[in-house]
């Protein structure tokens, strides 16, 4: 399940593509979850849980590019956001890479706010970091 989560996310952010080793630890402080039709790896998702003060938790879908548009992203969000709220999230933020214009339109499309953009030092690659707009997962 790890090896298949760690291909889904090596598609979609290729700049933090992971080892083996470093989707194992992932698995061990995150949700993660793969979706498939029939039989075929369609995408996967992350959830982190709330933390801090403001009880955040990190809720992320990714569909890989051949199969989007179908509702799998949505399928993968909702059922990350209902587990974020499970873990008692009073807020959920996600992350994008800046390049994935189709990521940025699905994150607002739900809600999500830009909250601020950077380049992790060493890198140059751009992230988005997003905000869920209500105040209370919905």
């Amino acid at each position: 399940m790890v090896e298949e989560w760690r291909h889904v996310h090596n598609v979609i952010v290729p700049p933090a593509a992971m080892t083996p080793d470093e989707a194992r630890e992932r698995a061990g402080r995150n949700r993660l979850a793969n979706a498939y039709l029939a039989d075929v790896l369609v995408g996967c998702s992350t959830v982190r849980p709330p933390g801090g003060e403001e009880r955040v938790a990190t809720v992320i879908a990714r569909t890989l590019p051949a199969y989007r548009g179908r509702g799998i992203g949505t399928a993968l969000y909702e059922e990350g956001l209902a587990h974020a709220r499970v873990l008692g999230a009073e807020a959920v933020e996600t992350v994008v890479l800046a390049a994935n214009a189709d990521g940025l339109r699905f994150a607002g499309a739900r809600g999500f706010a830009e909250k601020e953009r950077y380049v992790l030092d060493g890198e140059h690659d751009e992230w988005v970091d997003l905000r869920l707009a209500a105040a209370r997962p919905a």
